[in-house]
């Protein structure tokens, strides 16, 4: 049997059973795909994520402030690089004068202090993406124990400024989901948990209904992307969604999961944000559309 086709079979078959009271109580109740799909989908539960140095136009806070409001998106993953630290503050101002929720922080920067206060005094708490990783020379539990310890006083720290930490899978151990869910349950604290990347997770789409299951009562966040099988290693790592020959059925995976949180929509490209955000869009409404039963022209996206 081909790889694409043990594939489908995966991520058709039924969800895995977890064993949390309130995984079971999910899987008691009979999950409707196309209603899930109209809530997880719905522009005001998705992130833009991957638009502040991955943007052909190079936009400032207030440009990408209104172009989140034009395109009805509600909710903003803030990644930067040290250019944009001097323009923190506007960039929440930019955000709340336009009805923009600043959902999350991508890692740390120097002065967290700062920044912390800056984002304090707008009442603002974003979860705090991170990656999470161990020297490949030690055992599983000593990597576990490694990889535990380094989040730990940071989410600490931020536990007492409201916000989260979420552990970011971006390749290597401490991108694979059986890792992760091993780091958080050491940490073993309710304000760290994980972000989920289908564009660095290739090579869990064989098991991915196995690993959402595992990864769900820790799920901050789930970020899609146009899925094929291999994608990344035949020039299609980030696509758009719609495109890829995976995505409905991961869609419908994900509906069946019992999942509710927010759902990321990304750019990671060099394209015009604004455009690649309304190709996901698009796609995104398609894929809704074929699981809703009320499907639409499929679309031809601006950017590839």
């Amino acid at each position: 049997m081909s790889f694409c086709r043990r594939l489908m079979l995966v991520t058709l078959c039924s969800l895995t059973a977890i064993t949390t009271p309130s995984a079971v109580a999910r899987a008691a109740e009979p999950i409707d795909v196309a209603a899930r799909a109209k809530e997880l989908f719905h522009r005001d539960n998705l992130v833009a994520w991957c638009i502040v140095p991955f943007d052909a136009k190079k936009r400032g806070p207030e440009e990408r402030a209104v172009m989140l409001e034009k395109l009805g998106l509600k909710h903003f993953a803030y990644d930067w690089r040290k250019e944009h630290i001097p323009t923190f503050d506007e960039e929440w101002d930019a955000l709340t004068k336009h009805g923009v929720a600043l959902d999350a922080f991508w890692t740390t920067p120097p002065d967290l202090p700062g920044l912390l206060e800056s984002l304090q005094r707008r009442g603002l708490t974003p979860s705090f993406w991170v990656m999470a990783g161990a020297p490949a020379d030690l055992d599983q539990a000593a990597k576990v124990k490694h990889a535990a310890d380094r989040p730990r006083p940071l989410a600490e720290t931020l536990a007492k400024a409201g916000c989260r930490v979420s552990i970011y899978n971006h390749g290597g151990w401490g991108g694979e989901p059986e890792n992760m869910v091993a780091v958080c349950e050491a940490v073993n604290l309710p304000n760290v948990g994980i972000v989920y990347n289908q564009h660095h997770g290739h090579d869990h789409l064989p098991r991915f209904k196995e690993a959402l299951a595992a990864m769900l009562p820790h799920l901050h966040f789930l970020n899609l992307n146009g899925m094929t099988a291999e994608g990344d290693k035949k020039g299609q790592k980030i696509m758009v969604l719609g495109q890829g020959d995976l995505d409905v059925a991961l869609a419908s995976v994900i509906c069946e999961s019992g999942y509710t949180g927010p759902i990321g929509i990304l750019n990671h490209t060099g394209h015009d944000a604004e455009a690649r955000l309304l190709d996901n869009l698009e796609g995104l409404d398609w894929i809704t559309g074929e699981l809703t039963g009320k499907p639409i022209p499929k679309p031809t996206p601006r950017t590839k």
